[in-house]
């Protein structure tokens, strides 16, 4: 790391923004620059109380701001590090291409192998269940469903965790209720049941998570989810799945290739 003069200026005696946030706007500039680095230490609070010449207070509550912004991380005993940018590229005109299942392929799967991870699939629970009412609309008026949660891990780290649910016409007595549905997924299997697919409708927001969530995912201060809604239609139309999956923001870049006409 480059001599902190030469990476940070010095505070602005004239400003009226708070001293612990023009060094958390340093910080943070020098981080976007790439001045430090993915998974870098950012100088320690010795370090940064003997250049700004301010108390060790003022350099936690600048720190707190970063965390706050999801863009650093703090481990005991150690210091603070930049956070490593999102690993895994979501690119939603592939993901769910046939070749995929055909090759025994799942979407994550397939993302954790661009991304050079390993895949793991843990807190798997399949159960059959009454629908929630948006389920229930999405799926065309069904009463119940299966249900299909799992928590998708990259390099034992979770990113993601996803709930399918499924008409139990379709879905009842078939691999899909099985907690390991085979090579492909539930989508290979559904396509083998008479249900080719057809199209995915996608619906997406960010939000901040809530307290399962931060447990769940194991998401640092200040990193918010996007939380996305997935259904899925056969050739004849009908709704055959609706899958609501909630991301770490830090894990994921949503990537679209989009017709210009």
């Amino acid at each position: 790391m480059a001599s902190l003069p030469s990476v940070l200026d010095g505070l602005d005696p004239t400003s009226d923004r708070a001293v612990f946030r023009q060094i958390a706007d340093q910080l943070r500039e020098a981080i976007g620059r790439g001045r430090f680095k993915e998974g870098e230490k950012l100088p320690s609070e010795a370090e940064l109380v003997e250049h700004y010449g301010v108390s060790r207070m003022t350099v936690r509550n600048s720190f707190s701001v970063l965390q706050g912004e999801g863009l650093v991380h703090a481990e005991h005993g150690k210091g603070v590090f930049v956070r490593p940018r999102p690993p895994v590229r979501r690119l939603a005109s592939d993901r769910f291409a046939r070749r995929h299942r055909e090759e025994g392929k799942s979407a994550f799967m397939v993302e954790a192998d661009a991304a050079g991870g390993h895949p793991q699939v843990d807190s798997l629970e399949v159960k059959e269940e009454k629908a929630s009412q948006d389920t229930s609309t999405r799926l065309g008026s069904v009463r119940r469903v299966l249900a299909r949660r799992r928590r998708y891990l990259l390099d034992g780290r979770p990113v993601e965790f996803a709930t399918s649910y499924l008409p139990l016409d379709i879905a009842r007595g078939t691999p899909i209720a099985d907690p390991n549905p085979g090579p492909g997924g539930i989508y290979a299997r559904l396509e083998e049941l008479g249900h080719r697919l057809d199209h995915f409708e996608e619906e997406i927001r960010a939000r901040m998570p809530s307290p399962s969530e931060v447990r769940t995912l194991q998401l640092a201060p200040g990193v918010p989810v996007i939380h996305l809604v997935r259904t899925a239609f056969d050739t004849a139309g009908r709704a055959v799945e609706v899958c609501d999956t909630v991301m770490a923001a830090d894990a994921y870049v949503l990537s679209y290739r989009l017709p210009a006409d």
